[in-house]
């Protein structure tokens, strides 16, 4: 038996994207060509873009077509950083959470070795939700040095949703520009550019059952930030480069059926979370589950501290009894490093070091919880003994 629980890894395409995908690929067009085929191309993209607009509450022209959520992370922080330190001098400080994705952190960290700039953390509470009364004396403090804040719309380890709104009302007052990675919510929870009140925000096709290689950076109109890509001058000369036709319909296709079964997927996929924590806490009843409340999370996200275990060790004797599964860590020359998000949270490396992430969708149904539950007891048991053997 096969269970995949790695859904905040990449989901499974839905039967929309994959035909979507299918018809574009057939047709044969540049989408800035001027004849016949590029038109109709362009126009195919097109509807896709004001599709996706209305589904994430934006405007047509403020979707930015890109290559991965990656690089439109990639465009938000380092064009919105060279645009303002452009303006003036001063705005090196970059505010980010303490708990961002690689995305986030290593284009930042680029720009602090590179470019000069200046990170500040904000730190993150033990729910995984950010400090929000850090992040104010940050601004009230050092408001003429920032350059821009990113925060995550919710964590991909811990599914804890941020405060984004909050954070743009405090940015605001300094008229500082938000970014957001939006990238694990988007067509999980629902989500308005527009109501959030962001400068700029990530979206990715492969989360939400649309296709690897596509991504979208959302900026608000009027906002123009330095290119980190030059050519052809596509997508407002921000994102140059033939645009992909194929996976961006698809994306489409696959945001119309995210939002059409959005609020049914909420309370199937919320149940199964809860049901999977209830039933291993009966198995091992000194788990400690990370994050933030039910209300305040993801729906699908259960990160969870196994006492006693080595959390690679775990997730490789789960894959042998075929459970997909996650451990959130980063490695780094080989070597498994705690992960940085439950650290950022205070849990000690030992701890983070004995956690798993296990991220549903409405593709998982009661059997698979059941299967894992099943052999999780057994699993935790080995890892036990294994790592009393080291």
């Amino acid at each position: 038996m096969r269970v995949y629980l790695d859904h905040a890894a990449t989901t499974p395409m839905v039967e929309s994207a994959i035909t979507a995908l299918n018809n574009q690929l057939l047709k044969l067009g540049n989408p800035s060509s001027l004849h016949t085929s590029g038109r109709s191309v362009r126009k195919d993209l097109e509807e896709a873009r004001e599709s996706i607009a209305k589904i994430a509450d934006c405007v047509p022209s403020e979707i930015i077509f890109t290559g991965s959520g990656t690089e439109a992370n990639n465009s938000a922080i380092k064009g919105l950083y060279w645009t303002r330190l452009a303006e003036d001098s001063r705005r090196k400080v970059i505010v980010i959470s303490a708990f961002e994705h690689h995305a986030i952190l290593d284009p930042v960290e680029w720009l602090a070795e590179h470019e000069g700039a200046e990170i500040v953390q904000i730190p993150i509470l033990g729910n995984g939700i950010v400090d929000l009364a850090a992040f104010k004396k940050v601004l009230n403090e050092r408001a003429d040095e920032i350059a821009l804040v990113s925060v995550m719309h919710s964590n991909n380890e811990v599914g804890s949703l941020q405060p984004i709104s909050e954070i743009v009302k405090i940015a605001n007052e300094f008229k500082i520009p938000v970014h957001s990675d939006a990238v694990q919510s988007f067509g999980k929870v629902p989500f308005s550019f527009t109501n959030l009140g962001l400068t700029a925000a990530t979206l990715s096709g492969h989360k939400i059952g649309g296709p690897l290689g596509i991504g979208i950076l959302i900026l608000k109109r009027g906002f123009e930030i330095t290119p980190i890509l030059h050519g052809g001058g596509q997508e407002r000369d921000i994102r140059s480069g033939t645009l992909n036709a194929p996976a961006i319909v698809s994306f489409a296709a696959a945001a119309k059926t995210a939002a059409e079964t959005l609020e049914m997927r909420i309370n199937y996929v919320s149940k199964l979370r809860i049901k999977l924590i209830s039933e291993i806490g009966k198995v091992i009843p000194d788990i400690a589950v990370n994050g933030a409340a039910e209300n305040s999370s993801l729906p699908g996200i259960a990160n969870i501290t196994f006492p006693g275990t080595e959390s690679d060790a775990l997730l490789l004797l789960l894959d042998s009894q075929g459970i997909a599964s996650s451990t959130g860590s980063a490695c780094s020359a080989g070597v498994p490093q705690p992960s940085h998000v439950l650290m950022a949270m205070g849990l000690s490396a030992k701890e983070a070091k004995s956690s798993l992430r296990f991220s549903i969708s409405a593709t998982n149904n009661d059997s698979d919880v059941d299967y894992l539950v099943s052999v999780i007891g057994e699993v935790v048991k080995r890892a036990r003994a294994a790592k009393v053997k080291l």
